[in-house]
């Protein structure tokens, strides 16, 4: 298969990197002094599952210089999800695939308004990974698991060829999902609440989850996500709340989430869509969300000063 991993950051890079060290042809478009450092040395991480060195076929900000591949894996962040849907008509052919695989659940919907559905492909990421410096990753938590699957549900042969593609790959797994939008809502699950009250405490995961009053707010978030999920159709178990606390309780005490970081650090982030996300499908479906309302509401003043929207 002919691959491009459109936003190689640090969640597009490990898994494109991962790819291109087993030898499949990948290429990356990126943008900035991450792509001009990946050019002159290729892709370099850091890894608990062993560090690598991998050079992509093509590294460019320009999708027409890769042409037509059979699958997109695209790895901006959910706020740039419609943008980069526009940006890669170019290596889209009549039977490319895109999978998603940013946090949020409306991505796959954003990309099929774009592109068509038939060109959609859900997925999600598990793994703590961020950008040390330009061209060099840091994979610091969580064994990388990705799993996708079609909207419908339904076993396709190209689901079976992606998933061949990946279990040549060391350092990351992968599956089918027989239930994609069930599985991208139990990644939500955990996510969302993560992300919001660790961008409001400012400390990392260990911290909140273990003081009785903020483990209390997180586990009020992760049901308002659960009750949203449901007047959505989306099926979840019913222990899905304790059981994704309990997961919560496993994951490096250090941890933190992209949306934190990105939050703590100034940068624009993805609160529209998880915090945001929850508090605007709950209402559509008259769902009441006072706990994220709050988180998104509180930080939407420091989304719009790093967005230049606001300044004080």
């Amino acid at each position: 298969m002919r691959i491009a991993v459109f936003g190689a950051g640090a969640v597009g890079g490990y898994i494109g990197g991962r790819l291109a060290q087993a030898g499949i042809d990948v290429s990356f478009i990126a943008r900035g002094e991450h792509l001009q450092a990946m050019k002159e040395k290729g892709i370099r991480a850091e890894s608990i599952c062993g560090d690598f060195n991998a050079q992509p076929n093509i590294i460019t900000d320009d999708p027409s210089q890769v042409g037509e591949v059979d699958a997109v894996l695209l790895g901006v962040k959910a706020w740039q999800v419609s943008e980069a849907a526009q940006a890669m008509r170019p290596i889209v052919g009549p039977n490319t695939f895109v999978i998603t695989i940013q946090n949020g659940v409306e991505a796959p919907t954003q990309v099929s308004e774009i592109l068509g559905p038939d060109h959609v492909v859900g997925g999600l990421c598990k793994m703590i990974c961020f950008i040390t410096k330009p061209g060099h990753l840091r994979h610091a938590g969580t064994e990388p698991h990705i799993v996708f699957g079609e909207l419908n549900n339904k076993h396709s042969e190209r689901m079976e060829m992606l998933l061949q593609s990946f279990s040549k790959t060391t350092g990351l797994t992968a599956e089918v999902s027989t239930d994609i939008w069930s599985d991208i809502w139990k990644k939500f699950l955990i996510i969302a609440p993560w992300s919001g009250l660790g961008s409001i405490t400012r400390s990392p995961i260990g911290v909140f989850r273990s003081l009785p009053e903020t483990r209390q707010i997180l586990k009020r978030s992760m049901q308002e996500v659960f009750q949203v999920a449901l007047s959505h159709d989306i099926d979840l178990p019913k222990d899905a709340v304790e059981t994704t606390l309990a997961f919560l309780d496993t994951l490096p005490k250090e941890g933190t989430a992209s949306m934190q970081r990105d939050i703590m650090e100034g940068r624009p982030s993805e609160l529209k869509e998880q915090n945001g996300a929850v508090v605007r499908l709950g209402q559509t479906a008259g769902v009441d969300t006072p706990i994220n309302a709050f988180i998104y509401h509180s930080l939407l003043p420091l989304e719009l000063i790093a967005r230049g929207q606001l300044q004080f």
